[in-house]
């Protein structure tokens, strides 16, 4: 008998299935430590224990994409460890802030498939959910992959496509306990423009950028326990290139748009996202962000600013899609999210 797991094909899905993923994760201070010499991620809530108690927290909450990436790395050898490509994602809340010394594990609920013309391969779709040691919900959100099928003559399941909202509510936005922006530090947070300083239709070019170096990519995937093939083999793809963690892409996107956007201290709403193009390693990543949104929260002093983050990799930013609608080749993420901001 094997006992060596070949990963999931796509006909090895089913509507409705519920999986539960293996190897529970205490995170610690090292998680944020790790994250922060990987991506130049500097928001002062996640930075400073004594910035988030003066905002009412009882310490500093770990950066939200450190709960993203633990969450979705436990999810890859069930759900994408033969994918061809993670193709998106929908309905994504941050419920609950972790703190070191909390355990998360995962479980996905498949509520979509389709395969492919080529008959080759198909995309599942499944709503993943993280929970903490009090089987508190701390993350929950939509994704869909693209799979291989082993068996090319398995049949074709019949497609379900789920119907997804366009975005998060901004009432359905879980604010945490406590939170009061209204003795907000603008100096030691390192900018001074609020919530009501922002437009709807304003778009921000933050500047830098940063090349992606094979060892920090490769770092950075190990860290989150993801073990896709096509991150860490070099085989795997006829290119023979590891293909960048897609979420290495978002992180450095969201770090870099720390420059004109300090201030959005919490991601708590994923609308939309698309990984545009292949990203590899020696690719410089810059952002840009346009605002789509903002909407007041009944928490003191806390507004929520809905932004579009596009990471690309050359050309001029505020540029998305040619004249046939489809991404620009330079174009890496354009992620849909919301965040809490001083009003």
């Amino acid at each position: 008998m094997a006992k060596t797991n070949p990963g999931r094909f796509f006909e090895d899905y089913r509507l409705g299935e519920t999986i539960g993923h293996a190897v529970p994760r205490t995170i610690s201070g090292g998680e944020r430590a790790l994250y922060h010499a990987l991506y130049p991620a500097r928001h002062a809530l996640a930075s400073s224990d004594e910035f988030a108690r003066a905002c009412g927290l009882p310490a500093a909450p770990m950066d939200d994409l450190i709960t993203f990436h633990t969450v979705f790395g436990k999810t890859v050898p069930d759900i994408s460890l033969n994918a061809v490509a993670n193709l998106g994602y929908a309905e994504g809340r941050f419920l609950t802030p972790v703190h070191a010394g909390d355990t998360l594990r995962s479980e996905s609920t498949v509520i979509g498939l389709k395969q492919n013309s080529n008959g080759k391969s198909g995309v599942v779709y499944v709503r993943t959910t993280g929970r903490n040691q009090n089987d508190e919900k701390v993350l929950e959100y939509v994704r869909w992959v693209m799979v291989r099928k082993g068996d090319l003559e398995a049949p074709a399941p019949e497609t379900v496509l789920p119907d997804l909202a366009e975005a998060v509510s901004a009432s359905d936005l879980a604010i945490p306990e406590g939170l009061d922006f209204t003795g907000y530090d603008f100096a030691l947070a390192g900018e001074p423009h609020r919530w009501g300083d922002y437009d709807v239709g304003e778009q921000i070019d933050h500047v830098d950028g940063v090349t992606i170096e094979e060892a920090e990519h490769m770092m950075a995937t190990r860290l989150w326990q993801n073990t896709a093939k096509v991150h860490f083999d070099a085989t795997f793809r006829p290119d023979g290139q590891r293909l960048i963690y897609g979420g290495h892409v978002i992180s450095l996107a969201r770090a870099l748009s720390f420059n004109g956007l300090a201030n959005a201290q919490l991601i708590v709403g994923l609308n939309a996202g698309a990984h545009a193009n292949p990203c590899f390693a020696g690719d410089t990543v810059k952002a840009w962000s346009e605002v789509l949104d903002k909407a007041e929260t009944s928490a003191p002093g806390v507004g929520a600013i809905r932004l579009r983050l596009v990471a690309m990799k050359g050309g001029a930013p505020f540029r998305l899609k040619g004249d046939n609608g489809k991404y620009l080749p330079e174009v890496l993420l354009d992620l849909d999210y919301w965040a809490l901001m001083p009003v």
